[in-house]
């Protein structure tokens, strides 16, 4: 049995947690304020707003050594939605990746939202989230953790492709803020 922490108890961590529970994986969870709790996962999902990511390093790093690391966020500018605040070439996987040498950072689940992660639907397909990282049994552990749980899941490649996961999550959150689409809507991969 596969077991995770979630640091992170908003929406995102609380979806997260369900379809990995409901799999039959173990989910413990960390609040973002506490920064003395004992990591216990071997996968620790990072549901946490991109700022948040530094703190989270700072106080965990190194019990996250050895660990898969899974990074949801999308590093957009909060304050005015039209731009990502990462280098254009980078994202914020690759960063958190440099930061934490020893661990396996993967990104997954910043391409869904909440709502689509609890009813396990998007529309009348399955919801799928897309997993990039450069460690296949990180990869292969997740996804058979999520698929487990009632949700779609595919390897989309190296880490070097969250660059192109993190754009899509911020074509769908300005999609959404905007009213232009829901917060139980998305972008669905039919297979």
């Amino acid at each position: 049995m596969t077991t995770f922490t979630i640091i992170g108890k908003g929406s995102m961590g609380d979806a997260i947690g369900g379809v990995l529970a409901a799999g039959g994986s173990s989910v413990s969870y960390v609040t973002k304020e506490d920064t003395n709790a004992s990591i216990a996962g071997d996968i620790v999902i990072l549901a946490v707003p991109y700022p948040a990511l530094a703190g989270i390093v700072e106080a965990y790093g190194a019990q996250l050594a050895g660990k898969t690391v899974v990074d949801i966020t999308n590093p957009l500018d909060f304050s005015t939605f039209d731009s990502l605040v990462v280098a254009a070439d980078g994202s914020a996987a690759a960063e958190l990746q440099a930061k934490l040498p020893e661990s396996h950072v993967l990104k997954a689940f910043n391409t869904t939202f909440a709502a689509t992660l609890a009813t396990k639907q998007l529309g009348a397909v399955q919801t799928t989230v897309l997993v990039a990282g450069d460690d296949a049994a990180a990869k292969n552990a997740l996804v058979a953790a999520i698929v487990a749980g009632g949700v779609g899941a595919i390897d989309a490649g190296a880490l070097t492709r969250a660059r192109e996961l993190e754009a899509l999550g911020f074509l769908q959150l300005t999609l959404a803020a905007s009213e232009k689409i829901g917060w139980n809507a998305g972008f669905a991969v039919i297979r």
